[in-house]
């Protein structure tokens, strides 16, 4: 379906390590470039053939990197960082090699907490209606969406360690456990809080990029002793994803990829919902709400190191990991910016500048400058 320009595969994969490669993703529409790139054989013209592997949950991406049964991964950020510690499992030296997208999160509340929250105004009241503690989803416990919904209950008075109990489901169950009543809210990726308001069993009630606009979502990742034995390889496969980033901001592409993505063997739901919260506009009822970003001229690929370190902060925060002084250094040593910018120049995509800093929906600001031990203690409600 590439063009009929690409190098023959034999040319183009001269001097790669490896040249098939296995990446894994969950039915998520975030997994888009890692779509576009297999069904476009973008690899091929960088000389790689890619196969697709879908994952029933986050758990399952990280035992099969770990194992080496997947090369790489669409991947939680926090995820990434939480191997790197060794929480929940072994701890692996991981790799960040780019971004995949920013925003596209939501979180969604059971009919009847969103009732109470629409007619008491605040979230600590609305909970107090249900009479017992209430349960919220996510998808993995270091993982983006955990992250996401901690913020957003703490930024409201409601203490997500003691006030509520969390569980892990992962993204393609979520609905039905709603349905089923054995949840009162969940943050998780699109579709599936679409699918919810399209099956009448939730609303949505906020969007990720209202805690942090913008904010770092799913990236490409690998253990780092995959780049060490295949640099060249996981440069070509930067190259790849980026192309099929770029592509996605195509006009039209979003249309298509929703299309595709509705696939039995990637999400396998109705095309609607998937490109109702994937166009250039978020229909909903939140105007804070921005579009998932895929490319953007490059703006949204960059492993910055300090995206990395806001990670760090909230394990810090929650206790997850005593503080520590070396966040900054950690997260130089899994993203791979140099690596990225190497791979960037070769398909003429710009590596942004010098980052500006980023102000959260509680007003904290988070930049280059604010990687700190003392960032962590900074929070009212904290472990």
């Amino acid at each position: 379906m590439n063009s009929a320009a690409s190098p023959p595969l034999s040319t183009a994969s001269a001097g790669l390590e490896k040249t098939h490669l296995r990446l894994g993703f969950v039915a998520l529409s975030d997994a888009a470039p890692l779509v576009a790139a297999k069904l476009l054989e973008f690899g091929h013209a960088h000389g790689l053939t890619l196969e697709l592997c879908r994952q029933p949950s986050w758990a399952a991406v990280r035992d099969k990197l770990l194992s080496g049964d997947l090369d790489a991964a669409h991947a939680l950020y926090g995820l990434v960082y939480g191997v790197q510690l060794g929480l929940g499992g072994p701890q692996t030296d991981m790799a960040v090699l780019m971004v995949l997208n920013r925003n596209g999160q939501a979180i969604t509340l059971s009919n009847r907490l969103a009732d109470a929250l629409a007619e008491h105004g605040t979230l600590p009241q609305a909970l107090a209606t249900l009479g017992r503690k209430p349960v919220f989803a996510q998808t993995f416990p270091t993982g983006t969406h955990a992250m996401w919904l901690y913020y957003w209950l703490a930024s409201q008075g409601v203490h997500p360690l003691r006030d509520i109990e969390s569980v892990v489901i992962p993204p393609p169950q979520m609905v039905a456990a709603l349905a089923e009543d054995k949840l009162d809210g969940l943050c998780v990726g699109e579709p599936w809080n679409a699918m919810a308001e399209a099956r009448g069993v939730g609303r949505t009630v906020a969007y990720t990029s209202e805690v942090w606009p913008d904010h770092p979502e799913k990236v490409l990742a690998c253990r780092r002793d995959f780049v060490g034995a295949n640099p060249n390889t996981a440069r070509a496969l930067v190259r790849t994803m980026l192309e099929a980033c770029r592509w996605l901001d195509g006009a039209g592409h979003r249309e298509d990829i929703a299309r595709w993505l509705a696939r039995p063997e990637f999400i396998g739901i109705d095309e609607a919902l998937i490109a109702a919260r994937l166009g250039n506009e978020i229909a909903g009822p939140a105007p804070q709400g921005q579009p998932v970003r895929f490319f953007d001229d490059g703006a949204v690929n960059y492993p910055r190191a300090a995206d990395g370190a806001w990670f760090l902060t909230q394990f810090d925060r929650w206790g997850m990991i005593d503080t520590r002084t070396d966040y900054a250094e950690i997260a130089a040593q899994i993203n791979q910016t140099q690596l990225y910018r190497d791979a960037a120049a070769q398909v003429a995509v710009a590596v942004p500048g010098d980052e500006r800093s980023h102000i959260l929906m509680d007003g904290k600001v988070w930049g280059d400058d604010t990687v700190s031990t003392g960032y962590a203690r900074n929070f009212a409600i904290r472990a």
